[in-house]
């Protein structure tokens, strides 16, 4: 019995170190073949709150995207249940992009007056903390320009305003992600919906108004046939942080952005003037 047991012992580890060990970031925009990310009932088997993301939707990708999926999982490991959602320019206090003090390369972006989040808070704070993975130990420096450019509040801890720096474009009405991340900083390229891969940065265009700013997971065919798209972000329906599936008729259009040059950080044009307008793609499945 007792060698069984050891045995037994042995081969758990050896499972253990194999689920802890993560898998490496290979340097280079994620590809994709043209086709469409499938998912499956084991795929989403985690459920709406977790932190297995770039264990889960990884698995089939490679590139700048996994950094962002583990982007996610940090974002998330801050909030387990999701942590409140709550948008609110006006309120008393006001409105928190996400409800934790967000920092890029030991930099704060943020001092949350809330613990809750809204969508694009969600979406930046991801990214950001993709950027935290992607640049750990590096010998770029952020310069204390570039850094300011990129905060979510301004130095006296007001709210920055839309159309004001990389934050204020990404949080803008309309698709955000193209204006901060192609028209203003030059880091990614649009890429068409069927090609999306997880960890791409996904802007939705509701039919019964509003839009929502998400990181993409893949797509979903339930039972029944009903045909979903799968996201992160934080909603109401999540109450926050957490993992959503939703049906594809409920989306007029959506414009989907794709991490391509990450070395932009350091470098981008803070008095860029993005166009201010982008016209999303239809989904065609």
């Amino acid at each position: 019995m007792k060698k069984y047991s050891l045995i037994i012992s042995v081969f758990s580890a050896i499972l253990l170190l194999a689920a802890c060990k993560q898998k490496q970031i290979v340097p280079g925009p994620t590809t994709d073949d043209g086709s469409r990310f499938l998912l499956s009932e084991d795929d989403l088997s985690a459920g709406t709150f977790h932190t297995r993301h770039a264990e889960l939707f990884g698995r089939a990708i490679n590139g700048y995207n996994l950094a962002i999926l583990q982007g996610i999982d940090k974002v998330q490991a801050t909030a387990d249940s999701g942590g409140g959602y709550f948008a609110g320019i006006h309120a008393v206090p006001p409105e928190s992009p996400v409800g934790y003090p967000l920092q890029l390369l030991g930099k704060p972006l943020l001092n949350p007056a809330r613990t809750t989040s809204y969508c694009s808070g969600s979406s930046y704070a991801a990214f950001m903390e993709g950027m935290n993975i992607l640049f750990k130990g590096s010998e770029q420096k952020l310069d204390s320009v570039h850094y300011e450019a990129l905060r979510m509040q301004e130095a006296d801890g007001g709210r920055r305003e839309d159309h004001i720096k990389f934050w204020g474009w990404w949080n803008a009405d309309g698709y955000g992600n193209d204006f901060a991340l192609i028209q203003y900083s030059r880091m990614g390229r649009r890429v068409k919906p069927v090609a999306a891969r997880p960890g791409d940065f996904m802007n939705i265009s509701w039919k019964k108004g509003g839009g929502h700013s998400v990181v993409f997971l893949g797509w979903y065919r339930r039972p029944d046939g009903t045909k979903n798209v799968v996201y992160w972000s934080s909603q109401k329906s999540t109450n926050g942080f957490g993992d959503a599936i939703v049906p594809i008729s409920r989306i007029k259009e959506m414009l989907v952005v794709r991490l391509t040059t990450p070395e932009h950080l350091f470098d981008f044009t803070i008095q860029g003037q993005p166009k201010n307008s982008a016209k999303g793609d239809s989904i065609i499945w």
